[in-house]
């Protein structure tokens, strides 16, 4: 707590992405819910991308959100989840379909290793589908860990042909 009995705020980073119903609007409804409870600063294009994993599912929809907030991390977690419920994601078998999918990729500079939480996120520099959109929004923001920006991320990262702009007609850009 800070000396007026506020919480510090801090600058983290979402990944949402949607591959089930209406991906668009469940990534603008996700949109809406979390800014009800942080402050949004920027919001990435929208990006089309392969599934990994589970390949027979559809096409998602990606994008990436630089917040600021006064939530600890385990809370901005649990609201993730929250909202991920709300929007109808049941748990399932990993990279299952979904029709939202939150993930906190950083809280500031912090690294949290624990059962329930794992920041930055631990698959982040193989994602080419987190990567390309946080690269848009925060190029030169360092891995707290690995001191690697997102630029420097994106060049060594394989699958960028599988990530495709996507425009409000939902045509590739």
């Amino acid at each position: 707590m800070s000396a007026k009995g506020l919480k510090p705020r801090v600058t983290a980073y979402l990944g949402l992405g949607s591959n089930l119903g209406d991906r668009q609007l469940n990534l603008v409804k996700a949109i809406e819910l979390l800014a009800q409870w942080v402050q949004i600063e920027q919001l990435s294009s929208l990006y089309e991308t392969e599934p990994l994993g589970y390949r027979e599912q559809p096409h998602f929809l990606n994008a990436v959100c630089q917040l600021t907030t006064s939530l600890t991390p385990e809370e901005l977690l649990a609201l993730a989840k929250q909202i991920e419920a709300a929007l109808g994601r049941i748990p399932s078998f990993p990279n299952a379909p979904r029709p939202i999918d939150i993930d906190i990729l950083f809280y500031g500079n912090r690294v949290i290793n624990s059962p329930q939480l794992t920041i930055p996120h631990p698959r982040l520099e193989e994602r080419a589908f987190v990567l390309v959109p946080l690269a848009e929004i925060a190029p030169d923001l360092a891995h707290p860990v690995s001191g690697k920006t997102v630029r420097e991320m994106v060049e060594r990262v394989e699958g960028l042909q599988g990530v495709k702009r996507w425009n409000q007609e939902g045509k590739d850009v």
